[in-house]
This record gives structure tokens, sequence and C-alpha cells, in this order.
């Protein structure tokens, strides 16, 4: 098994950092000695059980009423039980189904939960692939022990999900339909039948795979109905932002902002729900007195704009807080400018605040705007509402920004397989399982 650092983001203070501390050695102790464990059993891909579903569905069409309720998932699942007596269970790739709980489960009333989203292509070569799991295995290891939830090896998860994707992709992901995705979810949840305020004795580890829309066209939306929302010629282009007002806040310094929990969603739901009754596409998290610019809606955002100096920059919001998500899309976003673009742009984390951007626009400096995710991917912006004003965002190329569109392509092209044999591009070989 691989080593593997605590993240420095975790370290929110001595006795949260000493508890994660204490959780890793106590519950995957190898990842610390990268040794083999012989005091309690860790997670373990080697000992995977297949139990093949008798009743498979069929698949829907791409983009399809069925595919925009985002309930559709694949035929199997992968689920692997903990306990702090015995460690990690015998992991079971079996039919996709219920769960079962006690209404004492600690998930059910503390919100220990936590979970990834990460995606599987059919590239254009036809093989399958994934996109640089081992950043979402290791954030989930940050997100699981931050709420006191079992450690585990990361590589070791990032095997489960292979096996997985590697039995479901033949029949979910077609050769027929190079350039389609299926949405991956690993969770853990907290299923200790006991209502008493403490760290959880039991867990789950669960991963499903959905079939998913693609967000990140504009006006991506489904209707009432679940029906797809689809963009006319007339349509205006790219997302349209409001910004959250003063007295709403998604997450603080401090705080858990960083980490991929259930307890960071839910609260933001009646905001998001409003925010679209009201003709938005996102919410735009902004944070304190002076509107820090943090988060879109559950995606990262990123401005293009020159400086007064007549400097061309990307900048976002950086990580030191951890008010923000450390996301795999945001990562790469900034490696790939750094390594590609770094002639043209000079790549920038730091706070900065709807003021700025305001006053970019209104001197002509602000360029573009674009959120990125798993599951908006590249969206480009094209407006934000602040303090009861538009703001338009300039969309040099249409219906997106010049820079927005080039790193868009530079990511299609390692997750589809265009560009051969990236480092973050994730081989998977498929199975074929009998009729």
């Amino acid at each position: 098994m691989a080593p593997i650092a605590i993240a420095p983001f975790q370290t929110t203070s001595e006795l949260t950092h000493s508890g994660i501390k204490h959780t890793i050695t106590k519950t995957a102790p190898s990842i610390i000695t990268n040794g083999n464990s012989t005091i309690i059993n860790e997670l373990d891909a080697s000992k995977l059980v297949f139990t093949r579903n008798l009743s498979p569905r069929a698949v829907p069409e791409p983009d399809s009423p069925e595919v925009w309720t985002q309930s559709v998932c694949t035929d199997h699942m992968l689920t692997c039980q903990w306990t702090s007596t015995s460690g990690w269970g015998v992991p079971h790739l079996q039919p996709y189904g219920p769960l079962q709980l006690m209404p004492t489960a600690s998930v059910l009333h503390y919100a220990t939960e936590c979970f990834e989203g990460l995606k599987l292509y059919r590239g254009h070569d036809l093989k399958l692939r994934l996109f640089r799991p081992n950043c979402n295995t290791r954030r989930m290891l940050n997100s699981a022990t931050r709420i006191a939830l079992p450690a585990f090896d990361p590589d070791e998860l990032q095997n489960l999900i292979e096996a997985l994707v590697a039995v479901e992709g033949e029949k979910w992901l077609p050769k027929s339909r190079p350039g389609t995705f299926l949405y991956l979810r690993p969770t853990m949840i907290a299923t200790a039948a006991a209502l008493g305020v403490q760290k959880p004795k039991e867990a789950l580890l669960y991963i499903i795979a959905c079939c998913f829309p693609s967000f990140d066209t504009p006006s991506g939306t489904a209707g009432p109905g679940g029906e797809t929302v689809q963009q006319s010629s007339k349509a205006r282009p790219g997302l349209k932002l409001l910004a959250s007002k003063e007295d709403t806040v998604r997450a603080w310094p401090g705080g858990f902002g960083y980490a991929k929990v259930g307890a960071n969603y839910g609260p933001s739901l009646i905001a998001q729900g409003e925010a679209k009754a009201r003709g938005f596409d996102q919410v735009l998290w902004l944070l304190g007195k002076n509107c820090e610019v943090t988060e879109a809606g559950a995606s990262n955002f990123f401005v293009v704009w020159r400086t007064s100096g007549g400097k061309l920059q990307l900048v976002t919001a950086p990580l030191d807080d951890k008010v923000i998500l450390d996301g795999v899309t945001r990562r790469s976003v900034l490696q790939l400018a750094r390594e590609r673009l770094g002639g043209d742009l000079e790549i920038v984390e730091r706070k900065y605040t709807m003021s700025d951007v305001e006053v970019a626009a209104a001197e002509g400096r602000l360029l573009e705007a674009f959120a990125a995710g798993t599951a908006f991917f590249i969206a480009p912006v094209h407006s934000i509402h602040f303090r009861g004003e538009d703001l338009e965002i300039p969309m040099s190329e249409g219906s997106t920004g010049k820079y927005t569109a080039i790193l868009k392509t530079y990511l299609m092209n390692i997750m589809y397989g265009r560009e051969k044999d990236h480092q973050w591009s994730v081989v998977v070989d498929e199975k074929q399982l009998d009729a």
C-alpha cells in the first residue's frame, strides 16, 4: 500500500488534526507506516466478491428525459462494511438496490457522510477512461477522516472504482457512443444504530454509477417534469449567476468547506432553489462584508481579466482559508494553464471581491469567466446579478470566452483519449459479461 500524507489544509486546529491522525492510525495504519497492517483489517480490493444482477435494466438514450432525472443507475453497485471492532469487511460488487438502515443510524442525525464525484468516459478511441481518480480517492480520505469516518488506502478505493466500471462500461457506455460518460459517486455513511453523539462505530462505503446529462452546455437545465430544456438559437449562452448576499454563507474560514461532506451541501439548497426559481443557473457564493468571491454553485469559479497595469491574468480563489473545495477540475485547469498558457496568462490564486470584478468590467478589463467542476465541467458565465444590477461578462467566441474554450478543449482531449497516453488518463480494461 502506498503512503499518503495528511493534507496540510486539514490542520484546522490542533484538536482536529490530532483526531484525524488518531483515526488514521486506528483504522488504516498502513498508509502511515507504508506496510501491511496486522492490527485490523484494512480496505482490500483483492477480496472483492461479485454477484451478478439477474434483472438488468435497459440503457436510456443520452440526454433523454429519463437521464435528466439523474436517478438512473447501472445494474451493479459496490459496497463494503466497516466496524470499529473488526475493521473493513469483504467488498461486494452486487446488484444495484436499496440500502438498509436503522432509524437511529448516525448518518440520519449527525450528517456523518462524505462523497466524491468523478466520471467514466468512453473515449473517441473506444477505450474506457477515468480522469485523475487518485485525486478523488485522496480527497475522500481527507473528507472521511474530517468527520470521524474510518480511513482507507486511497489506492484500494481506486481499485474498487475500477472494478465497478470494468463490469458496467461495456453495456452502459457502448462503443457505439464515443464521447459519452457515466457519473460515479463513491460515498461513505455512518450506519451504527445509536443516537449518542459520538464517533461512528460502523460505516458503509458504497459506489454507484449514474446516467447524467451534460450540464456544461449553455442553459443546461431540466424542466419541471424532468424533460430536457434544449438551447435554441435565440437562447442566451453561458450561465447566469446570482451573487449571494451577506446574510447567506456557504462556508467560512476555519470550517470544513474544503471537505466534500453532505453538511456543506444541504444548507445551500434553499438558496440554490430560489435562485433557479428566479431564472438563474447557480448562486455565486460571496463571503463577508467585502464580498469575496468563492464558488459558483458547487463548482470553482474563475475570471480572466487584465490588471490596471495591462497584465493578463487567470484568477481564482485560494485554498488557504479552507472555504472552497480543492476541485479536481480546478486543480487541472490551473496546472494546464501554467504549463501551456503561461506565456500568455499569469495564473493567480488569491482573494478577490465583487468590487474588483465590477471595476474590471467598468474599465473594459474583464474578459471572461467560467465555472469548473466535475458535473458542470467547464461552463462559461454570461452574467452575474449583484446588488440589483446585471454584470455582463464578455463572450469573445460567441458562446464562450477564448481561454475558457481552450482549457475545456485541453481537458476534453485528455478525458476522451484524443491526447494519447496522458498521465491523468487511466485506461480501464472492461470485462465482458455473458448474455
